[in-house]
């Protein structure tokens, strides 16, 4: 005679708990933001610190920056919300005026040594509302044959918007390169001057 009974192996199986799943933390974590600017690739170390605040407008550029990411900081990056959160509303208050500044911790890992000198400079000398011109600022990081150079350093910013290299113009006028284009530079630009009186 044989035996008929069979174990089942849901028998043991426990379902999952209720709520969405719990991603393993990650050294980077990063969101990409639809923004009155443009889109943004917004990333954060595993202490908060902001590394990349960053337009990606295509699938092109948002794999570049997750490169540099990967080469430069770690290579375990994540796109993973929940960590971007203090950044994402620190964006929103200034890009709506009720902030002049993007407040978070910032951290130039994807910056060369002469981007650090430039936008460390930037940020001491240039406030909220104000403008420069790319010599000026040359001259006051001790660079004064540099603005071509400045500009180029600027112009690969890994942390636009939080350290607003759109308040640096041409002497020549108009408003020069930027790199979520003159639109958003304009747009920042006159975000400011409303809010700074």
């Amino acid at each position: 005679m044989t035996d008929r009974t069979t174990t089942n192996p849901f028998d043991t199986f426990d379902p999952p708990l209720s709520g969405p799943p719990v991603l393993e933390p990650s050294d980077v974590s990063y969101v990409l933001e639809d923004t009155e600017v443009g889109r943004l690739l917004l990333a954060v170390t595993d202490t908060g610190a902001v590394v990349t605040c960053a337009y990606a407008p295509d699938t092109a550029s948002e794999d570049r920056w997750l490169a540099r990411l990967a080469g430069r900081v770690s290579p375990r990056v994540l796109r993973h919300a929940a960590p971007t959160d203090a950044v994402r509303r620190a964006v929103a208050a200034y890009l709506s005026g009720e902030a002049r500044s993007v407040d978070v911790r910032p951290d130039l890992a994807l910056a060369s040594p002469f981007q650090r000198e430039v936008l460390t400079g930037l940020a001491a000398r240039v406030g909220y509302g104000e403008r420069t011109t790319y010599a000026v600022l040359a001259s006051a990081v001790d660079h004064p044959r540099a603005a071509r150079a400045v500009g180029t350093a600027l112009g690969a910013n890994p942390l636009c918007i939080v350290l607003p290299c759109h308040r640096v113009l041409p002497a020549s006028g108009g408003v020069g390169g930027y790199a979520g284009g003159s639109a958003a530079k304009e747009h920042l630009l006159a975000l400011e001057a409303a809010h700074a009186a």
